[in-house]
């Protein structure tokens, strides 16, 4: 048996994230995790106009944003804020 297989960076955990923009045609969430792909996490759009999206992240801090409509985004819930590797400022995200 492998313990490192079972580590903590290993472990992947669920976060919800949320982005409030009722009038917005496509939101998507873009990050370190998927490479900053704008067409990978597409979030759903809720009845209250809200966007939503679970996805399971890896231990560890990830830079995130919300794209909304082609506009990057700051997540206004984020527990902190960074810069990406094109000096944007985006949100970060912790996950233990």
């Amino acid at each position: 048996m492998n313990p490192s297989r079972y580590g903590a960076h290993r472990t992947l955990r669920a976060v919800n994230f949320v982005c409030n923009a009722p009038q917005a045609r496509a939101v998507s969430l873009v990050g370190d995790f998927n490479q900053w792909n704008a067409t990978a996490n597409p979030m759903k759009r809720m009845p209250d106009g809200a966007w939503f999206l679970t996805l399971e992240l890896r231990h560890g801090h990830h830079r995130y944003a919300f794209l909304v409509d082609g506009h990057l985004t700051l997540d206004p819930r984020a527990q902190g804020i960074t810069r990406n590797d094109a000096g944007e400022r985006v949100s970060l995200v912790p996950v233990s």
